[in-house]
């Protein structure tokens, strides 16, 4: 399926052009994840198929060729006007240039997000840059962010893991004064 979402953006480091990935993107996406410590590294094929069946909710960064950014992203079955953000990934020489929230701000512009009126994700209390984006996307779309403790750290990762917190940023509120 093709996606009407190309955007070329200029920033102090250059053009950079926002897309949809396609599954050849898999690998490139995997290296990326990797090189973003600390994130969560999933296999190749798990990135393949978010490449895959989920193209429409997310969205690579480029520059030179080169993939220097990555948000996946999908649509919940059960919650139809949210959008679940799983993971933000911005190469080390992409930092600093406002890339992730003009990534956030493409995927909440594409027709594929037409119905989206939340965004949600989950973040450690430790993850500083993660707040910090989320915070500036809410603050620019003058929208509602709230948190709450949602996967626990005894409950759900039986010690090993921080507790993720449910970040929800609302903004049916934003858009109605909008319209």
């Amino acid at each position: 399926m093709e996606y009407s979402n190309r955007k070329i953006i200029e920033t102090r480091k250059g053009k950079v052009r926002l897309r949809s990935p396609e599954t050849t993107d898999g690998s490139d996406v995997w290296d990326l994840v990797r090189a973003c410590k600390p994130l969560d590294e999933n296999s190749m094929y798990c990135n393949l198929i978010q490449c895959d069946h989920f193209a429409g909710t997310s969205v690579l960064a480029e520059r030179d060729g080169q993939i220097i950014g990555w948000i996946s992203a999908h649509i919940p079955p059960e919650k139809s006007d949210t959008l679940f953000v799983w993971q933000v990934a911005v190469s080390e020489a992409a930092r600093g240039m406002g890339l992730a929230v003009h990534m956030l701000d493409a995927l909440v512009d594409r027709q594929t997000c037409a119905d989206v009126t939340r965004i949600e994700t989950t973040i450690t209390r430790s993850n500083d840059a993660s707040w910090a984006l989320f915070r500036k996307f809410a603050r620019r779309h003058k929208a509602r962010l709230s948190d709450k403790p949602h996967f626990t750290r005894e409950d759900h990762f039986d010690g090993a893991h921080a507790t993720e917190h449910l970040v929800s940023i609302d903004m049916a509120v934003a858009m109605q004064k909008a319209a």
